[in-house]
């Protein structure tokens, strides 16, 4: 957990950390072999995540955000963790993709490491999973996130701790094979600065460091070097366990661990062509600050991703305009439930109104299945996977039946949906014709719609739709009712 407090700059703003906490629980070591989270390792996460909350109690929630990665898109009972886990930190908790982890990997890294002049490549090597990311300045470009980790490595190629030279070369072969299925774009692409993030890359570069394993007279001290970590790899086969390693530097936390971490960095260092990497501690922690920040001063990188979609395509910019419009006026007009965040609701239902229509790049015909797809499948940058499903959701339940939402009980956001619903229903014409003035309220488990009998009258078409659309309602036991005056 990293807490930083924003400095305004002539420059710009930057983050400065005032206090930082680290628990090492391996929540990846837990998995089972049926990708559940054992109970050892499901404690250690929230007893560690219960004390962090601790520290941040009376902060407003608009300024905390808590980001869940690979091992939590992989259990099957992630679902419960994350609800016990919110409990005890008292804060949301977003379980983010493996490419919105690298977005943010990058946006951290490049904040801290120094400057150069075209394209730069961070790797950062977690517990599950490594990130490769080519960006230029504080702008990722080319992301992938690849399922090796030094948790998952270290598990599976060197058991309890064994060290043996068979097994690293496996694990470095099985490293390497995954890379070379990104290698191509990212050596097409090239860079000028190579950059290991967070804490397998500090370690094994400490490592180098404190035992004088790499060549002084070509690279100062501080960076991994290919000369470095073979000359790391010679010392560890020297020792049949890595319990009984003695090494300067290398830390307990970070002992079984190290053997799976090294494998890694040995097949990027080999796949990828690198002789030499700078080090920097900015990585995942200081990217979501910095993503917050943004947010905080308009600058989402959510609405970016939601243009771009637009963009791609096609989308007809007046038509959105209008269902956003009147959907967002419509959502204010309904009482706000005490949990409810309305400012993100109305943003996403915003989004939702922007992209409602992507579908129909594939075809007019359920056009609006074809937009949950897109947008429950595709990279998001900005999105968590919550917010992601959230949006699919409301752009599958915009327009047609009713049903399937109805029976999942997960689905929460029928304000949302019902406003979505009826400024479709009255944006049906696609010109900016005055209508009149709508009022939408709560009546028991429904809605009522009131506008003026004589508009109704004028607008026959408008007021069948309305109708079928109160049916629909009705079909799944809710109440939907016309009031014309």
């Amino acid at each position: 957990m990293l807490v930083a407090q924003p400095i305004n700059t002539s420059s710009g703003t930057q983050l400065r950390p005032i206090d930082t906490l680290r628990e090492s629980v391996k929540l990846a070591a837990g998995l089972t072999e049926n990708k559940l989270l054992g109970h050892d390792a499901y404690q250690r996460g929230l007893n560690a995540i219960h004390r962090f909350g601790e520290r941040l109690r009376g902060f407003d929630p608009s300024k905390v955000r808590a980001v869940a990665t690979n091992t939590l898109r992989v259990a099957r009972n992630s679902a419960n963790f994350i609800a016990d886990a919110e409990q005890a930190l008292g804060f949301p908790i977003e379980v983010i993709a493996g490419v919105e982890e690298a977005r943010l990997i990058y946006i951290g890294a490049s904040h801290e490491a120094s400057a150069v002049q075209g394209n730069r490549l961070v790797v950062d090597i977690g517990g599950g999973s490594t990130e490769f990311i080519i960006g230029a300045g504080y702008d990722p470009q080319l992301l992938e996130s690849l399922y090796i980790g030094c948790v998952s490595h270290s598990m599976q190629f060197f058991p309890k701790g064994a060290i043996d030279a068979h097994a690293f070369k496996e694990a470095e072969l099985a490293a390497q094979r995954e890379i070379q299925v990104i290698s191509g774009a990212f050596l097409k692409a090239g860079w000028r600065q190579a950059v290991g993030s967070s804490g397998t890359a500090r370690a094994l570069a400490d490592l180098i460091m404190e035992n004088n394993l790499n060549d002084k007279v070509n690279h100062p001290e501080g960076l991994i070097t290919r000369e470095g970590l073979k000359q790391l790899k010679k010392l560890l086969l020297q020792f049949d366990n890595v319990g009984e390693v003695e090494l300067l530097g290398l830390k307990d936390d970070r002992r079984l661990v190290l053997l799976g971490g090294l494998s890694i960095m040995l097949a990027v260092f080999n796949e990828l062509g690198i002789d030499s990497m700078e080090v920097t501690d900015g990585s995942l922690r200081i990217g979501v600050l910095y993503d917050l920040l943004g947010r905080a001063q308009h600058h989402d990188m959510r609405f970016v991703t939601v243009e771009q979609f637009m963009q791609r395509y096609t989308v007809d910019r007046n038509q959105a305009q209008r269902v956003g419009k009147l959907a967002t006026d419509f959502l204010e007009q309904l009482p706000k439930p005490n949990l409810e965040n309305r400012s993100d609701n109305l943003a996403l239902i915003e989004w939702t109104a922007n992209l409602h229509e992507i579908g129909l790049s594939i075809s007019h015909n359920g056009y609006h299945r074809h937009s949950a797809y897109i947008a429950g499948n595709a990279d998001m940058p900005g999105f968590s996977k919550k917010d992601q499903a959230r949006l699919a959701t409301l752009l599958l339940g915009h327009t047609g039946k009713l049903g399937k939402l109805a029976t999942s009980e997960g689905f929460l956001d029928w304000r949302m949906l019902f406003s979505l619903r009826l400024a479709h229903v009255l944006s049906r014409g696609r010109i900016d014709a005055d209508l009149p003035a709508v009022k939408v309220s709560l009546e028991d488990d429904g809605f009522v719609v009131s506008l003026p009998k004589a508009w109704a009258n004028d607008h026959p078409l408008t007021e069948f739709s309305l109708k079928k659309e109160a049916l629909e309602w009705e079909r799944i036991g809710r109440s939907y009712r016309i009031k014309l005056k």
